[in-house]
């Protein structure tokens, strides 16, 4: 894309934004823009630079050169917390969440400081009612409000994919970003939570990385496609799959497919 689309009001934007490891060019120039509420998603062959590119706009790594804005306002250098305070959130590839608490625990952990909760020796947690509500809604979103008292580490594998999701969107952040979070699910595991994608990210910015195409083509208004650290081409799923130039850089036959599922 030109780099200036969706500019004025965009959700997220990143201008010309670069990052090397050493002499080494990872992201080569990405020009990309989300606009509020649209589902995106970004695909690419492996390698292609698509965690970098994460782990740049969330703040985990620096940028070499280049900008991004989140809701107009320049994040670029900013750390991880800091950006999440300004309404940005991020789940990983790896499932990231503590084994030991209930799942009660850890949704509310992510609840308590987007309610105004700061570390504190005389607060007692439990008697944070608005915090306990907010957390037993987002159990029920994510369909864990049965397992609210189970510990985190004993759940099935898919459970604790949608735990991660809970945890992500419960400091209630405008723009989420997923990273693979159907990795390793099977066929039903994974309707699922493409149902549970589209349910939490509801008027909310979504970015995910996505390898499963069944999963892009049902869940993304928009894709991004990533090739050596470049977008080669942004637009509608449709659109995507009759690019020539996307099936010949790395989708193929994959396009034909995700169509027909």
């Amino acid at each position: 894309m030109s780099g200036v689309e969706g500019v004025e009001g965009a959700a997220l934007q990143l201008s010309d934004v670069h990052k090397r490891f050493g002499a080494t060019p990872i992201i080569r120039g990405v020009n990309l823009a989300l606009r509020r509420g649209e589902r995106h998603a970004v695909i690419g062959p492996n390698g292609a630079g698509k965690s970098t590119l994460f782990n740049l706009i969330s703040g985990r790594f620096p940028i070499t050169s280049g900008q991004i804005r989140l809701n107009g306002e320049d994040i670029t250098g900013l750390p991880p917390f800091q950006i999440n305070r300004r309404g940005l959130s991020r789940s990983f590839q790896v499932t990231n969440i503590f084994p030991r608490l209930s799942v009660f625990e850890n949704v509310r952990c992510g609840v308590l400081w987007s309610l105004g909760y700061r570390y504190s020796f005389w607060q007692r947690v439990a008697k944070a009612r608005d915090a306990s509500e907010r957390t037993e809604s987002i159990l029920e979103q994510i369909n864990l409000a049965k397992r609210r008292d189970t510990p985190a580490g004993v759940l099935s594998y898919a459970e604790q994919r949608a735990l991660e999701i809970g945890i992500t969107i419960a400091g209630g952040a405008d723009v989420i970003l997923l990273d693979e979070p159907t990795a390793g699910m099977s066929r039903s595991e994974t309707e699922h939570a493409v149902a549970l994608i589209r349910r939490v990210s509801e008027g909310k910015t979504l970015l995910i990385v996505e390898h499963d195409m069944s999963v892009v083509f049902n869940l993304a208004d928009r894709i991004s496609v990533l090739v050596y650290g470049e977008v080669i081409a942004t637009d509608t799923p449709q659109a995507i799959r009759a690019n020539a130039d996307v099936q010949k850089a790395y989708l193929g036959t994959a396009v034909e497919e995700a169509g027909h599922a």
